[in-house]
């Protein structure tokens, strides 16, 4: 099966401008995410609409492409990109791979565990969710929450807690009720962008401010894959100094 990952990269980042190109311990952070991509997916692209970003990745030896500065988010970046990358290339590829452009200490595993995940029968897209086991993180709404029906599929995703623990007080919700944090890698078939891409916006997702809640709404499958590894985005300069300061690379 041929698989073609993409890292969607902007520069103008409103709590952390230029964050790709930030420098962690002399690489940045754009090529860490590369670098880390490329273990599992030897056909890896950043796509992004600044030229700074775009020259970066061709000087450390990456593959780029430049799209619209339109784009509302990654995905949409990526239906853009596809197309680019298989008119140059002259060829169709089966899977798309969405690696987050803010995590340089992501885990090859983790993407091995999305990629197997994309090839079960009946999944359109897949993705990644963790356990939780923290109370704050559980009742963050930075944090969004997944629940699954027993073959894996995502039923909703929310910032609220979900599930409900009637007749518990909230403080023990965590020690009896099995919760899951959403994880934001994507696996998409190729046939799926297709679909994404002609969909507009739905209720649930304005309301949550979650695209993956449009892609439910329209009948789309959403598999899931548990996994145990830790997952570290940088949104802002003092995540990524608190991580530094935590000898996680």
């Amino acid at each position: 099966m041929d698989f073609l990952a993409i890292i969607p990269a902007r520069y103008a980042s409103t709590r952390f401008p230029g964050k790709p190109l930030v420098d962690i311990r002399g690489k940045s952070m754009i090529q860490r995410v590369y670098e880390r991509g490329q273990l599992i997916f030897p056909n890896i692209v950043v796509a992004t609409d600044d030229s700074r970003i775009f020259n970066h990745v061709v000087e450390f030896g990456g593959m780029a492409v430049m799209t619209s500065a339109d784009h509302i988010n990654g995905t949409s970046r990526i239906c853009e990109a596809v197309k680019i990358i298989e008119n140059n290339q002259k060829r169709e590829y089966s899977y798309i791979i969405n690696i987050q452009g803010d995590e340089p200490f992501i885990s090859k595993d983790q993407l091995i565990e999305l990629k197997n995940s994309i090839m079960d029968e009946g999944a359109d897209i897949s993705t990644l969710c963790k356990k939780i086991t923290d109370s704050e993180e559980l009742f963050s709404p930075n944090n969004p929450k997944v629940v699954m029906d027993c073959n894996f599929n995502a039923l909703y995703f929310s910032r609220s807690v979900i599930p409900y623990t009637r007749d518990i007080a909230p403080e023990k919700w965590i020690e009896n009720t099995l919760y899951y944090k959403h994880i934001g890698l994507y696996a998409f078939k190729r046939t799926t962008l297709d679909v994404i891409e002609n969909i507009s916006q739905t209720p649930l997702e304005k309301a949550e401010s979650l695209e993956q809640l449009r892609w439910l709404e329209n009948g789309l499958k959403i598999r899931l894959a548990i996994t145990n590894h830790l997952s570290y985005s940088i949104d802002t300069p003092e995540d990524l100094k608190n991580l530094l300061a935590s000898n996680i690379l």
